[in-house]
């Protein structure tokens, strides 16, 4: 619990001014977050006329033994009583519809911000915790805009109201109980700071949760492979103490809080009974006016109970309307340029010029003064050891991260000034994962394409290879996936894959390991199909294959984030030292066997 002590002595300052943000959200509903502010001062008023009806009863009524006063003044009680409640009623329904209608917003805000966010954000960001921010923590700020602002509001106009009819029924019992109100403003305002800080904790513990959860879920199979159940229920088991005993904690300032919010409500209310007592008996005050002071002395009190029970709800809206826009206001890597312009239909031709990367500025370089053209038609092999950039080269291609030095062209046109819209609708890619959605197939392969016609689908799966296993389910193409197609064999979410990156027609094709699962006689059919369509195209093959790659026009052989040799296979084995070793050592024992 270091970490929270810690956040107890460094308070930020501004962990509730982030709370305006989400409010400023209400603009979007404004007439009916003005139909809730309305509804709300009239009950107020409502409910702070009520005393003052019952010290005329009393005074005029009772005293004087005047029984008419006494039933109207009952009567106003009860349609006061009844109004106060139809408003009350109106105020929460448009609450609700505001609180909800601000999360409505809020969810989509972030989901397009993750969307528009680049690789390099993602690569840093852990899934449960994304998830927590989307969900557990809009809610709660939703719960502090529909519920906690009204009653926050109503608090401060109940308080205010309240201790101005104190004034004018009685000053110097006003100024008697104001010391006793300012201590317990104190205390209240106390227990908020020191409470932030431990919130925010606890949304940060409750993500954690969240990403050990997914991830034990996602990778089920991989744990029961390796018998890793008690390991994986013993972390998840910590990382639920960590969470349970910072709530804990959290609940234990709480609790210490609202006893002395109490005790300063009784204390102001012996004040009150001692002197307002002795100024009865003096006849300084009648005994109505005495039952109305004691009526809003208490409605003066009570909202500072509320404001003690408000506690947990502010002091959580504040540190997850800060996890949000953490997200909201995250920076992506890879922007358009002010003015971008559309890339026209390209012929595909596609030129590295020096290019460096780095993941991570002041890092050593991934990728360092790479340079080669690319022609339509063409098919290029990108070989090189794990870790050598292969896949980085064609991650640059769609823009997926941004060269830190150099540039890359298409056709002329620096990919830097062209919309990332127009650059990635004519680059078909196929990456090592492979992501399919738990939807049907038919689905999963139009997925660049919606609008795609059913004899387009085939013909995508037919080049693929992928139709005849298809056409082996019984539901066909309308069969459905498991969640990221976990029925299906590798090879087989393969070539689904490839069917939908041939679906969109592109231009360039990018194939990142894309037939490591595929068997030689699938593959063979595969390369066939590309050799019609490399004719029309620039196709890109990451692959450790000698028969993908041994018929490249050109071979990029990359080491260590460097072109280490390029050319035909012919040339490089009679040339490159490093293609002929990773040849005979990984390439020509396959074709062998």
């Amino acid at each position: 619990m270091k970490r929270a002590d810690t956040a107890v002595k460094n308070i930020k300052k501004g962990s509730f001014k982030i709370l305006f943000r989400c409010i400023k959200y209400l603009l979007s509903y404004k007439y009916t977050a003005a139909g809730v502010l309305l509804s709300l001062l009239l009950s107020s008023a409502i409910n702070l006329a009520i005393p003052k009806v019952m010290q005329i009863v009393i005074d005029r009524g009772i005293t004087l033994r005047v029984p008419r006063i006494i039933i109207l003044g009952s009567g106003l009680i009860i349609a006061f009583s009844l109004m106060g409640a139809l408003f009350s009623f109106i105020q929460g329904y448009l609450a609700t519809r505001v609180s909800h209608g601000v999360a409505f917003d809020l969810r989509n805000h972030i989901y397009e911000k993750v969307q528009h966010l680049s690789f390099s954000y993602h690569d840093r960001a852990q899934t449960g915790q994304l998830l927590t921010r989307a969900t557990s923590d809009v809610d709660l700020v939703r719960e502090f805009i529909g519920r906690g602002v009204i009653q926050l509001l109503n608090a401060l106009i109940m308080m205010g109201g309240s201790i101005i009819l104190l004034y004018n029924i009685n000053w110097k019992l006003t100024f008697m109980v104001l010391p006793v109100m300012a201590l317990a403003f104190l205390i209240f305002f106390l227990f908020a700071r020191i409470i932030s800080p431990f919130i925010k904790i606890i949304q940060e513990k409750l993500g954690l949760l969240n990403t050990r959860l997914q991830e034990s879920i996602t990778g089920i199979r991989v744990v029961k492979a390796f018998a890793r159940e008690v390991f994986e229920e013993e972390r998840f088991a910590k990382s639920n103490r960590d969470l349970r005993d910072i709530n804990l904690r959290t609940g234990k300032y709480i609790a210490s809080g609202m006893p002395l919010i109490f005790a300063m409500a009784n204390i102001s209310t012996l004040v009150v009974v001692w002197a307002g007592g002795y100024q009865v008996l003096a006849n300084y005050l009648t005994i109505g006016e005495l039952v109305a002071f004691m009526s809003y002395l208490m409605m003066s009190m009570f909202p500072m109970m509320i404001l003690g029970m408000l506690l947990m709800t502010i002091a959580q809206a504040a540190a997850c309307a800060e996890r949000i826009f953490e997200v909201l206001d995250a920076s992506s890597e890879t922007v358009e340029k002010p003015g971008a312009a559309r890339l026209p239909p390209i012929q595909g031709k596609l030129i590295f010029e020096n290019v460096t990367f780095r993941y991570f500025k002041g890092t050593a370089p991934v990728l360092s003064r790479i340079s080669f053209t690319a022609l339509p038609g063409q098919t290029i092999a990108l070989l090189g050891a794990t870790g050598s950039g292969k896949s980085t080269v064609i991650n640059l291609i769609p823009r997926f991260y941004d060269v830190s030095e150099g540039r890359i062209t298409i056709d002329g046109y620096d990919i830097r000034d062209i919309t990332l819209e127009s650059l990635r609708r004519q680059i078909g890619i196929v990456l090592q994962e492979v992501i399919l959605f738990g939807t049907t197939i038919r689905e999963n392969i139009a997925y660049g394409k919606p609008e795609a016609t059913d004899s387009e689908i085939t013909a995508a799966a037919r080049t693929a290879a992928a139709h005849p296993f298809i056409e082996s389910f019984p539901q066909g193409y309308n069969t459905v996936v498991g969640e990221r197609g976990v029925t299906l064999s590798g090879g087989q979410k393969q070539r689904i894959a490839i069917a939908r990156a041939l679906l969109v027609d592109p231009r360039i094709l990018i194939l990142d390991d894309s037939m490591s699962s595929v068997d030689f006689k699938a593959e063979s059919k595969i390369r066939q199909a590309l050799e019609d369509l490399r004719r029309e195209r620039l196709c890109f093959v990451i692959a450790q294959r000698i028969s993908t790659v041994r018929n490249a026009d050109q071979i990029i052989v990359l080491d260590n984030g460097k072109i280490a040799a390029m050319g035909n296979h012919e040339s490089l084995m009679a040339e490159s030292p490093l293609y002929a070793d990773i040849y005979y050592s990984q390439l020509k024992p396959e074709t062998a066997g």
